[in-house]
């Protein structure tokens, strides 16, 4: 697919919903007693693996286009599935199903693509081994496919070495298991959207600092969920309206969750100009209509406990680097390197291609912003932020830049190029 500069962009955009919480609206949905309601689930690739997953071990789902609707069947009802499950290309769905499978009284096997086979199972496998869990790797490389076989787990409290979560939601969720409390302390505090939900369908769930504590065996009751805008999605659209002179993009209601909010930090910092509007709350997360006017922008240092809020929005504060004045360093992201892609090292591959300064290090990126970007031939490496963060940079660069792989958005944003074409007036 190609792209080339653009005019400014005028318009309004609605982004789907949001990934990690249509994930588990699906699971809690299933683990609760009645008819769980959503609305603006995203239709994504990701997110439709949890579905398929969820109706192989015995959960009704119907997926129409006004709403999602869950029959649960409670914590207990789950039927053990004929063959295996496949999560296609969703870590989301491998991680968290692992801890619900933990508990189960059958035995599971699942798998993904050639993605998953390789993304590092070893964090959420040693945290359920402690608590009892019969969980193994089939290539004994600690990657899916994966075996379990549910048994009756144990209260525990895990340190993670990392802020990430699925894993702390892989653990809450097999706490939804155990025979007494579970708790779950990160090295600074990750996405909360679990426990949010969790609370809201009616789970026991406390905590302070980075620290959080779930009861077991709760009731779960259906609910009706709204979710709300992915910031993740409207991340795009933001660097589009701030990069391109003359734009302004009026981008609704999109979740400004505190643990997620960290592009909205990182870009205020660069001298962004993002107005919030409408502010409310959604099945108790906060949202906003975010109004993003073209700006000049100046490097900044992200490190340190902003890395988790905005771990997904990381290649695209790479590429707005690009067209900042002075240099701006990531610092504190191993993390990146075990997403869909190392995108550590395909960011500073692809930006060096059209013409950027930027370094790789072991933990991030140095940009030295102000350096004119050209058209490139970008390999997407199959990861969907990658190829739509090129989308955009391509609006700021000369001549014409072609995405390799460039469908690979349908994993979170099928209608991501027609909404980009539409806002440039295409």
């Amino acid at each position: 697919m190609k792209f080339t500069r653009a005019e400014a962009l005028k318009g309004t955009v609605t982004v789907p919903g949001d990934k990690s919480i249509s994930h588990r609206s699906i699971m809690f949905g299933a683990l609760a007693e009645g008819t769980t309601r959503v609305t603006n689930f995203l239709q994504g690739a990701d997110c439709l693996s949890t579905i398929q997953c969820f109706r192989k071990l015995g959960i009704r789902i119907e997926n129409t286009p006004e709403e999602i609707r869950i029959y649960g069947k409670g914590l207990h009802g789950l039927l053990a599935p004929s063959g295996g499950l496949d999560t296609g290309n969703s870590g989301t769905t491998t991680r968290l199903i692992c801890g619900i499978l933990a508990g189960q009284d059958f035995q599971t096997e699942l798998n993904g693509d050639a993605s998953i086979q390789s993304r590092p199972m070893r964090r959420i496998m040693d945290p359920l081994s402690q608590m009892g869990a019969k969980i193994e790797s089939l290539r004994g490389n600690d990657c899916a496919p994966l075996r379990i076989q549910g048994t009756k787990l144990h209260g525990i409290h895990y340190h993670s070495k990392v802020a990430s979560a699925q894993v702390k939601s892989c653990i809450l969720l097999a706490g939804l298991y155990a025979d007494g409390p579970v708790s779950v302390t990160e090295p600074s505090l990750s996405r909360n959207h679990s426990e949010i939900l969790l609370r809201h369908f009616g789970a026991s769930v406390s905590g302070e600092g980075t620290t959080v504590i779930i009861q077991p065996e709760p009731k779960l009751l259906a609910q009706e969920i709204q979710v709300p805008g992915d910031i993740s999605s409207a991340a795009y659209f933001i660097a589009a309206g701030l990069l391109v002179p003359g734009s302004e993009i009026l981008i609704r209601n999109v979740g400004i969750n505190p643990t997620r909010d960290g592009l909205l930090k990182v870009c205020k910092e660069m001298g962004a100009d993002i107005t919030l509007l409408q502010e409310d709350y959604r099945s108790g997360e906060p949202v906003a209509d975010l109004l993003v006017r073209h700006s000049s922008l100046h490097g900044v240092t992200v490190e340190g406990a902003l890395i988790p809020t905005l771990i997904d929005e990381l290649p695209v504060v790479a590429a707005l680097a690009c067209f900042a004045q002075g240099k701006t360093v990531i610092r504190d992201a191993q993390e990146l390197k075990v997403k869909e892609s190392n995108r550590i090292d395909v960011m500073t591959e692809n930006l060096r291609a059209m013409g950027a300064r930027i370094t790789a290090t072991e933990d991030g990126m140095i940009i030295e912003g102000g350096a004119p970007l050209h058209g490139a031939v970008i390999d997407s490496h199959l990861d969907h932020r990658i190829a739509m963060t090129f989308a955009v940079t391509a609006l700021g660069a000369e001549g014409e830049t072609t995405i390799k792989d460039a469908d690979c958005v349908r994993i979170s944003y099928p209608e991501f190029y027609k909404e980009l074409e539409r806002l440039c007036g295409a």
